[in-house]
């Protein structure tokens, strides 16, 4: 038996099997070269995916209508306040003047000797309003708060906590003066009508001596009393823009000119200073610049992954791919083809400055697109955007999906979306007595709670603003964002839902003051916007009104006016708009997922192949193995009887002769 090929032979029979297999592994060599081909092109459409994702996210910038009517706001002085504008604010200059700013009300008790020192136990209850000619009116739009201080924490420090914890629209803090420690009580809001009413309740029984909790009582009305001492008014702030005065509650003004926030920082009383509204062009110069540069990017990466080198006849590993050509062709066209825009003019990216060049980019001219900015009688917000232009102010566009078809849509309006309502049959009773007539139960737009009244006796108004007060601070209420508005005439109570449609409700379903606030009220639950576009039936909801057929996914607000006809709606999608869903399109569709799918298919089977391919040159291998091995063999054999005859031969008589 031999223990290595070709020992016997003198044949290199492992040299000879290894060039045989070398020949046999050709195949696999094939395979090897047909997977490096597939995973480059793997790479390469997962290449593409991105730089489409790139280019997609690029037009999140154009496609917010909000972008082309932005305004910008600058103060001469830029010490005196912070300033910004929205959309709805109106280019042009005003003059400023701030007298003075608003304040928050300051009370201070009592020197005590201690932070430690006991003061008292029972209720505190801190109402917020306007001290007036003697009066106290409620402000409806802050609720009363109630905090319980009991014998653990009715110490000057104790009490100071407990209030800070309340989180009741007030903070408490303790100064020493030198000669003992004063609570300083600090209305959270500025404003004359965030001045503090603080009611107590002592343990003492004695709800307004100078002695236990009631030491901190205050009620600077006619009759009142004032155990805590003001050390700073409420005040409004006060200025004046373009000789008109104007007094606000906040520093934070929202409402004197429409649009314009302007968050005071001190005065300038006896001069003014210029505010300057004007257009934001700068940041559409700067997406449509963003924009110019994330299709050259996108452009350049197809055109590497899909050129062919006429010069060293090279191609690259998509040329000729027919998912690149078809994505290029169509992002081209959706470039290049005029809009039929809701503004009408302009209608192609050329007229803002944006055109194709020779070698297939686009070229950005900013001169050019800023003089179509400058000209107000042009507006490309509908060049880029999904927009719809309305004829009726009370009708106003929201939005629009993907599906709404380009188009002009006459509105009918059947039925103005209402608020729900509870009104009062019978004149309220202006007394409230504790226990007797001061709870109300209610459900307002499915939320329902309770609320208990302060006792005391009121007109109508400020019982009006007494129960709006105390439902909008119920926290089951304001954490659901549901807010009332209570109003009174000839003596009878009406609650209304600030929400619109059928989901607004007001439900008086219970309390020991229901009989004597509202008698037997009558409710009147919301209902939701109805109407039609183009004669198709639209779905309301509240005051929203959204299309179906042609105008699919368009959503229109209508707050108000008749029923009937209410003019047109001129809406189309824009560049950025038709772009973005095509690019979703090809993202979402599969177009090149279903690509990447067939390639990774490809490489499976290339697997297999290769599997099957490597299990059969094993066999071959064997094969030819065991046959140079019986060669190498039958060689042996015959060398060594060729060797014994010569021996034999030589021993013949006569052989050596």
């Amino acid at each position: 038996m031999l223990s290595s090929p070709g020992i016997g032979s003198g044949l290199d029979v492992n040299g000879i099997v290894s060039q045989l297999m070398t020949l046999e592994r050709r195949p696999l060599t094939s395979l090897d070269s047909k997977e490096a081909k597939q995973q480059a092109q793997l790479t390469a459409f997962g290449s593409l995916k991105g730089a489409l994702s790139s280019f997609q996210n690029s037009l999140a910038a154009l496609t917010s209508p909000a972008k082309y009517t932005a305004i910008t706001a600058s103060l001469g002085d830029t010490t005196l306040a912070n300033v910004n504008a929205t959309s709805a604010a109106v280019t042009g200059s005003h003059s400023v003047e701030i007298q003075t700013l608003a304040q928050s009300q300051k009370l201070k008790s009592a020197n005590f000797t201690t932070t430690s020192t006991t003061i008292g136990s029972g209720t505190i209850t801190i109402q917020f309003g306007t001290y007036s000619g003697g009066t106290f009116t409620l402000n409806p739009d802050k609720a009363a708060q109630s905090i319980t201080i009991s014998s653990n924490n009715s110490s000057l420090a104790g009490i100071r906590d407990a209030i800070n914890l309340a989180n009741a629209g007030v903070t408490a803090s303790i100064v020493n003066d030198g000669t003992g420690n004063r609570l300083v009580i600090t209305s959270s809001d500025t404003g004359l009508s965030n001045a503090l009413k603080i009611t107590i309740t002592d343990a003492d029984s004695n709800h307004i001596d100078n002695s236990g909790l009631s030491q901190l009582a205050y009620d600077a009305s006619t009759g009142g009393t004032t155990n805590l001492t003001e050390t700073v008014a409420a005040s409004n702030a006060t200025l004046v823009i373009d000789g008109i005065p104007i007094s606000k509650a906040s520093n934070k003004i929202t409402d004197a000119l429409e649009g314009v926030t302007l968050d005071l920082l001190k005065t300038n009383s006896g001069s003014t200073t210029t505010l300057n509204l004007s257009r934001d062009t700068a940041s559409i110069q700067g997406a449509v610049s963003s924009f110019v540069k994330a299709f050259n990017d996108l452009n350049k990466t197809i055109i590497d992954l899909s050129k062919y080198d006429a010069t060293t006849r090279q191609a690259s590993i998509l040329t000729g791919d027919s998912t690149v050509r078809s994505i290029q062709t169509k992002i081209r066209s959706a470039i290049s083809d005029p809009l039929a825009t809701a503004s009408g003019d302009p209608s192609t990216l050329s007229e803002i400055g944006v055109s194709f060049q020779t070698d297939g980019t686009l070229k950005f001219d900013s001169t050019k697109l800023a003089s179509v900015l400058n000209d107000p009688a042009k507006d490309i917000s509908a060049l880029f955007a999904s927009i719809g232009k309305t004829t009726d102010n009370q009708v106003s566009f929201v939005s629009a999906s993907p599906e709404t078809v380009d188009g002009k849509y006459s509105l009918n309006i059947s039925q103005i979306a209402t608020q729900g309502t509870a009104v009062g049959n019978t004149s309220a009773a202006l007394t409230i007595n504790s226990g007797i007539n001061d709870t109300l139960d209610l459900t307002i737009d499915g939320v329902s709670a309770s609320i208990t009244l302060t006792a005391g006796t009121y007109t109508a108004t400020s019982l009006a603003a007494e129960i709006q007060s105390k439902i909008n601070g119920e926290p089951t209420i304001s954490s659901a964002g549901i807010k009332v508005t209570v109003s009174e005439a000839a003596g009878k109570l009406t609650i209304t839902s600030n929400q619109y449609g059928s989901a607004s409700t007001v439900s008086i379903t219970g309390g020991n003051g229901k009989l004597d606030l509202f008698g037997t009220p009558v409710e009147t639950s919301g209902v939701d916007v109805a109407g039609s576009m183009n004669g198709v039936t639209a779905t309301g909801s509240g005051q929203t009104l959204t299309g179906a057929a042609d105008s699919s996914g368009l959503v229109l607000k209508i707050t108000g006016g008749s029923t009937g006809a209410r003019g047109d709606i001129d809406f189309a999608h824009g560049f950025a708009a038709k772009l973005d869903q095509l690019l979703e399109e090809i993202l979402d569709d599969r177009l090149i997922d279903s690509r990447i799918d067939g390639i990774n298919s490809s490489i499976k089977d290339i697997d297999a192949q290769r599997e099957t391919l490597n299990r059969r040159l094993v066999d071959v291998e064997r094969r030819i193995r065991a046959q140079f091995t019986a060669l190498d063999s039958m060689i042996a054999g015959m060398t060594q009887t060729s060797n014994f005859l010569q021996q034999q031969l030589s021993r013949l008589p006569g052989t050596n002769n």
